[in-house]
């Protein structure tokens, strides 16, 4: 088993990451909901 090292991990370095990678996702699902309003409207 590997040993608890609590003063290896960084928490501010993780949560910056893990709040990019919501916002990242969470612009993705916007552009793809426009797209396909866009789709529907125009009935491309």
């Amino acid at each position: 088993m590997s040993s608890n090292q609590n003063d290896s991990f960084d928490i501010e370095a993780h949560e910056k990451t893990f709040h990019g990678f919501i916002k990242a996702v969470e612009w993705g699902v916007g552009i793809i909901i426009a797209i396909l309003i866009f789709l529907a409207i125009f009935n491309s």
